[in-house]
């Protein structure tokens, strides 16, 4: 039963929801903050969670006050020896290969739409490129100059939502996401979306998903009339 209405295509946020990568960028930052005596705390991961990467940066130098520029501090994550290392590394999240694999073998279109640079993405799927090719098309907000803005604007999903080789209504297509900014880009897009919240994030702040679910093993695609398991 379609208890959420029906749905034609699937698009999914990378970081957090597909793959584990999130512990691997707050534990990076807390070293390059440390060395400027700074604390890289929960409540700053949270401010700049599903933010584009130079947004994300420029909130942690505010945030901490830290005595270098954005880009200087992007730098030094990127620089760090254990940075593209941990993300090729980085397992994918509960229930993330099965779901995919269903879909992709019942002729759903699947996309990702994400705010992480191409070298952040090449990074991940480095060691998973079977389980990558599965989608299409694969929207790198930064590196895309139809985005013209970020998450939380709509954009990221709308120009993904055109790249579809089949047409739909964007109430047609189902958003996962994981950031209180990626639920509010879908919002705007006029898209159902599923929040698979970070274990950090206060449960009141995830009132404008459709679904919220504790993870993607939970989900039950019938409900959005998607073929079932």
């Amino acid at each position: 039963m379609a208890r959420y209405g029906r749905v034609a295509r699937v698009i999914f946020d990378l970081d957090g929801l597909l793959v584990d990568s999130e512990p691997v960028y707050a534990e990076i930052a807390r070293k390059v903050c440390k060395k400027y005596g700074k604390e890289y705390t929960r409540e700053t991961h949270m401010k700049e969670m599903g933010l584009s990467v130079d947004e994300s940066c420029q909130v942690v130098v505010q945030a901490l006050q830290l005595p270098i520029t954005p880009e200087e501090y992007r730098l030094q994550l990127e620089s760090d020896c254990e940075y593209e290392r941990r993300l090729a590394e980085a397992p994918l999240m509960p229930g993330v290969e099965r779901l995919v694999r269903h879909l992709f073998n019942h002729h759903i279109p699947t996309a990702i739409a994400s705010s992480a640079t191409r070298t952040i993405f090449d990074s991940v799927s480095s060691k998973r490129k079977d389980f990558f090719s599965l989608f299409h098309p694969i929207i790198l907000a930064g590196e895309e100059p139809e985005v013209k803005k970020c998450k939380p604007a709509p954009d990221t999903f709308l120009v993904c939502e055109a790249r579809f080789q089949t047409k739909a209504e964007p109430k047609e297509t189902l958003v996962f996401e994981d950031s209180v900014a990626g639920v509010e880009a879908a919002v705007a897009a006029g898209m159902p979306v599923i929040m698979v919240p970070s274990k950090d994030i206060d449960i009141a702040l995830c009132g404008k998903a459709t679904l919220v679910l504790n993870s993607l093993q939970d989900f039950r695609p019938e409900e959005f009339g998607l073929p079932s398991f």
